[in-house]
């Protein structure tokens, strides 16, 4: 039988296909919202210069659409693995910039100011070096990283998720893990904070930095 449920496993770009085919991006953005809120809230405060704006996993591009119509925003570009994503996408937006590409070997050609990402690093096998990839080769000096995560070891309810979604590869850390992840890439400021936490789900927890000088 585990034999067999490993080889039902599929690969996270696979079930976001699937996902983008069956609307359960949308039902996911709709999910997400409070915590992406709090996070572009957080990352704007106190904005007054225009910046460039990257989100990592984009999706069907939702924050990317949200994020263009932002009167200081020059840029903003989505990047996601599956194809199907961003062809939806496109589909909305033809005013922004997207890439169909893994995040783990896609480097923009221009740094930006803000690199943003919503239930996305958990999904590659070494989302501390993706960390640092992003923080060396995405982020211009001064540039924030800011994430959101809800499957980590202190969010009990998400244990399960991997097995439920089907997914094989899903990096499991602990908040410990993720603020030490942010400052070994050389990220200063590093915090973070928990959003939505209710009874037995820890929220999501939003780890932040800004890339050195």
């Amino acid at each position: 039988k585990i034999t067999s449920q490993l080889n039902d496993m599929k690969l996270p770009i696979d079930v976001f296909t699937d996902w983008a085919k069956d609307g359960r991006d949308e039902r996911m953005a709709r999910g997400h919202a409070d915590s992406v809120n709090s996070m572009i809230d957080f990352a704007l405060e106190g904005q007054v210069d225009p910046f460039t704006f990257i989100d990592a996993g984009c999706g069907n591009g939702w924050v990317v659409r949200m994020m263009g119509n932002h009167q200081l925003c020059k840029r903003a570009t989505g990047v996601d693995g599956s194809e199907q994503m961003i062809k939806k996408a496109i589909s909305f937006d033809s005013d922004n910039t997207y890439h169909c590409a893994d995040l783990v070997d896609w480097i923009p050609n221009k740094k930006v100011d803000i690199v943003h990402s919503m239930e996305v690093f958990y999904y590659v096998k070494d989302p501390i070096g993706l960390i640092h990839r992003v923080a060396n080769h995405w982020l211009k000096p001064g540039g924030r990283l800011i994430i959101g995560i809800d499957y980590y070891s202190e969010n009990e309810p998400s244990t399960s998720w991997n097995k439920e979604c089907g997914i094989s590869i899903m990096t499991r850390l602990s908040e410990a893990e993720w603020l030490s992840g942010f400052n070994s890439s050389g990220l200063i400021d590093v915090l973070c904070w928990r959003v939505g936490a209710k009874d037995d789900w820890a929220g999501t927890l939003v780890v932040t930095g800004l890339m050195h000088y």
